[in-house]
Formats: structure tokens, C-alpha cells, sequence
């Protein structure tokens, strides 16, 4: 079967260095601001390409949106990220599906040929034994040869189908691989490995669809980590980022989800939350728990610094949806910020597990 050719996966369109990639951030945000565009990833991701100037085409058509309408449409922004950012992913998917497509229609040809086989040595085998059950057989040696010769034909004929089915097995096993990692690239964030923001929305969405009971969002910003980054560099930002991914990991109750929101922000999905003592108490051992981690230089194990978060706790209510959960929590969160940071903030009097 033929191989698809390689697309770039979207890492591989930014090949930046910190240095570089904070200057093109420099240059995206104010166009972003110019033209009131709200700041999330997809148009971070956009409007970064656009610094890049390596994509002609994408620059024309950003230039033409936000020249022909006086905000810059959800659905435009979508359908440009498909087209030109993770349009690799997409095509490595689709690609994927094809291969699998023409393995099938292999094996299934191999089966009805092996089947085809089968059958005419059923039919041969069927003549021998009438032969061999005849009173007189005038010419058994030419009955035997006819029985060896469609033997020796058969053997060869199923060797050369457990050879296509083992090498059919190889290649679903490659596929298989190749799948579950353009999947991986497409939920979960490569940094902290817990699921990125696209497959926190959708989860959550999903949840809520299903039904709210025993619901809980939190979410949880790292405190003062702008300054974190300033005074020991982004390599050493990255290494926090990636043990605060390590430990949702470790402490999440079953059925829960955590996902990196964005920067230093982290959501979790809780579910079977009896009531909100138990979301509170997993969001108080996740702040001990971050408290209580060390950043040492490696090479020396010197303590530099500790780090602290905020936690914004919401319950869901039966007539929440995506955006109205977010913004409780979210609110959550920025009252335990105005409160004094390192801790986690929930208001009873808005939420209510059965409300």
C-alpha cells in the first residue's frame, strides 16, 4: 500500500526559539488589540502566523476578515485554523483513514482468494476419496500424484496467505500507532500532558449535556508566575508548568479530568461530588501539594523557589452551560487572588450542588 505523504504537525510550524517566539508574540498581541480581537488560542495561534510572514496567503486573508467586517468572526477564525494551522493533522487523519480503507479491501480480496483456494481443494480432496473408494482403481498412482500435487498447491497457497496476514498485521499495528499519536497531538497539551483546552471544552460539554448532578469545576492559576518567568527564565517556567501537570495526574480522583487552559491556568473536572465538601477538600490537597514543591537548580539541587496557586471552585446548577460555569469559577478564582492568593475560594450562596 502506498504511504501518504509527510505533512508538518503544528509544532513543526513553529520552530522559534523563546527569544524569537516572545518577539512575534510582541508584535501578535497589538494587532490582536487593534482590531478587538479576544484573546484565545486559536487566535493567538493565527495571529502569531501572521508575525511569522512565512504564510502569504493566510496574512492576505487575515488582512481581507478584519478589512470586511467590524469583528472578527468565530467561524472565520475556525475555519482558518483548520485550513492553515493544524491542516497537517487533519490531512495525516484523513490519510489514515484511507490506508485503513485499502488494508481492508486487501485482506478481504486475500480471504475470498484463500475461501476460492479452499474450495477447489474441498472438491479435489471429494474426487480423490470417490476414487479411492471405487472396488477396482485401474491407475492409484496417478489418483495419489493428483492428491500430492493439490496438497503441495494448497500448502503453498495458505503460506502465502499467512504471509499477507501477518504483513496486513504489521501495518494495522503501524496504523494503529500512527492514529493514537495524531489523537494524543490533537487532545493533549505536549508540555504538561494533561488535555489541552479544545478537549476540555468539548468534555465538558458533554458532561453537561448528560446531566449536572455532582458536578464541579475547578479552576487554578499559578501565583505571580509571570514574575517566575522573568526572574528564572521560561526553560525553568516550562519544568513547573510540567510538574504541576505530573501531580493532577497522580492526585485525580477516578472519572476526573484536568486539562491546561491556557499559560499557567489549569481547569479540573470533578464528578460524583456528594456535595461541595468533598470538591473543596480535593482542591485543599492540590494546594498543599503544589505548596509544598521545591525548584532546584539540577545540577546542584539548590532550592530557588517554591511555588504557590489560586483555586476558583464552582458547582454546577441544572441550568448551566459551558460559558456560565466557566465564569463562576472563574470568578472564584479571582476573589481568592483579591483575597491574598494561596488559596480556595467558594461561594455557597451562588452554588448549589441541587439547585
Amino acid at each position: 500500500m502506498k504511504q501518504s505523504p509527510k505533512n508538518p504537525n503544528t509544532l513543526e510550524l513553529y520552530p522559534e526559539e523563546t527569544r524569537e517566539a516572545a518577539d512575534l508574540l510582541k508584535h501578535a498581541v497589538p494587532l490582536m488589540v487593534r482590531h478587538d480581537i479576544p484573546p484565545n488560542p486559536v487566535h493567538y495561534a493565527l495571529w502569531y502566523t501572521y508575525s511569522q510572514g512565512r504564510n502569504p496567503e493566510l496574512n492576505r486573508r487575515l488582512d481581507k476578515t478584519v478589512t470586511d467586517f467590524d469583528s472578527f468572526p468565530p467561524e472565520t477564525a475556525t475555519k482558518l485554523f483548520r485550513e492553515f494551522i493544524i491542516r497537517g493533522e487533519l490531512e495525516e487523519a484523513r490519510a489514515g483513514q484511507q490506508q485503513v480503507i485499502e488494508l481492508v479491501d486487501d485482506i478481504e480480496g486475500d480471504v475470498s482468494h484463500s475461501l476460492t483456494h479452499s474450495r477447489a481443494y474441498q472438491n479435489s480432496l471429494d474426487q480423490g476419496l470417490a476414487a479411492l473408494n471405487e472396488p477396482l482403481i485401474d491407475d492409484l498412482p496417478s489418483v495419489l500424484n493428483e492428491l500430492q500435487q493439490s496438497t503441495q498447491l494448497m500448502q503453498e497457497q495458505q503460506e502465502q496467505f499467512l504471509y499477507r496476514l501477518r504483513s496486513a498485521q504489521d501495518e494495522i499495528t503501524q496504523l494503529r500507532s500512527q492514529l493514537e499519536r495524531a489523537h494524543r497531538a490533537a487532545t493533549v497539551d505536549s508540555l504538561t500532558q494533561v488535555f489541552n483546552r479544545h478537549a476540555f471544552t468539548r468534555l465538558l460539554e458533554q458532561i453537561l449535556a448528560a446531566g449536572h448532578q455532582g458536578v464541579a469545576l475547578i479552576i487554578l492559576d499559578i501565583d505571580h508566575f509571570k514574575q517566575f518567568n522573568d526572574q528564572y527564565g521560561h526553560p525553568l517556567g516550562d519544568r513547573v508548568l510540567q510538574h504541576v501537570g505530573q501531580l493532577l495526574r497522580e492526585l485525580l480522583p477516578p472519572r476526573a479530568m484536568a486539562a491546561r487552559y491556557g499559560g499557567e491556568e489549569f481547569c479540573i473536572i470533578l464528578r460524583d461530588c456528594s456535595n461541595a465538601s468533598s470538591a473543596q477538600a480535593f482542591a485543599e490537597q492540590l494546594r498543599l501539594k503544589l505548596q509544598a514543591l521545591r525548584i532546584k537548580v539540577r545540577r546542584t539541587d539548590e532550592v530557588l523557589d517554591s511555588i504557590t496557586a489560586s483555586f476558583g471552585l464552582a458547582l454546577a446548577r441544572t441550568d448551566d452551560d459551558l460559558e456560565s460555569l466557566l465564569t463562576r469559577a472563574d470568578d472564584a478564582l479571582y476573589q481568592a487572588k483579591r483575597n491574598g492568593r494561596n488559596q480556595v475560594f467558594f461561594s455557597p450562596s451562588q452554588d448549589s450542588l441541587n439547585a
